[in-house]
């Protein structure tokens, strides 16, 4: 079972440029798959979509209008979910202008919450079967469980347990850009030894099959780093009441031998 631990507090040597620069390139593959992202479904219907091979409109454009609609709501949260998360980061915009931190905070823990359930709708017809289902559905389920435990620090004024949650939490967001990085590797790593017909859509669809899965748990691993660099309360794979119990248990033998 996973608990919470916060670390002492402790000086960090100052890295405001290379802070800069990663926040800057962070915002900007965001606001730019963002836009690609709604734009590229911005074009016509379900249905032309898919007839032209866009994105995933093939694999929903045959689904029942639940489906479909739970489709199209992901596409508009997922994307200004995408776009509002990096402003979070934004010292200057928290430390100036609080009252716009929250408000676009807000609408960024909704954009999350209606895009998670979407997502997990969506998870179950993916074209990549039960790896969609178990890799797409748990990034879902995390997603939108990060955004809870961020808001409830939040409204516990837990601020540090707050910000430890949204690093997480956006770190499932970014999966938006990492699949796609992702993608563009694997499809290249296979260039050199696929040929012939066909060769660039089958390389594709080997190359989508672990994305499930990889575009988002190295995100939160990297993300665990970052939270623990900056000592803000880092997750444990068990309890501290466990950790209390192994130290006495580790006591009695001692002092017994």
């Amino acid at each position: 079972m996973a608990s919470v631990a916060t670390p002492a507090h402790h000086k960090q040597r100052p890295r405001k440029g290379r802070g800069r620069w990663s926040w800057a390139w962070v915002a900007l593959s965001s606001v730019a798959i963002a836009g690609y992202f709604v734009g590229q479904y911005a074009q016509g219907t379900l249905a032309d979509l898919a007839h032209n091979g866009v994105g995933l409109a093939p694999t929903y454009a045959s689904r029942a209008w639940p489906v479909q609609a739970a489709f199209w709501v992901h596409i508009v949260t997922a994307g200004l979910a995408l776009a509002l998360g990096p402003w979070q980061f934004s010292r200057r915009l928290r430390t100036r202008n609080l009252g716009v931190h929250r408000g676009i905070g807000r609408a960024y823990m909704i954009t999350v919450a209606v895009g998670s359930v979407s997502a997990l709708v969506m998870s179950m017809f993916s074209s990549v079967g039960i790896l969609g289902f178990f890799g797409f559905g748990s990034l879902a389920v995390l997603w939108g469980w990060t955004a809870w435990r961020a808001y409830r620090a939040v409204r516990e004024r837990d601020i540090r347990g707050h910000q430890a949650w949204v690093i997480r939490n956006f770190a499932l967001t970014y999966a938006a850009v990492t699949l796609r990085l992702w993608l563009g590797v694997l499809v290249f790593a296979q260039l050199p030894f696929v040929h012939g017909e066909g060769a660039f859509d089958r390389i594709s669809a080997e190359a989508y099959a672990p994305l499930p899965f990889l575009c988002w748990l190295p995100n939160l691993v990297i993300a665990e780093f970052m939270i623990r660099r900056r000592g803000l309360p880092a997750l444990h794979l068990t309890t501290p009441a466990a950790i209390e119990r192994g130290s006495r248990s580790e006591r009695v033998a001692t002092s017994s031998a």
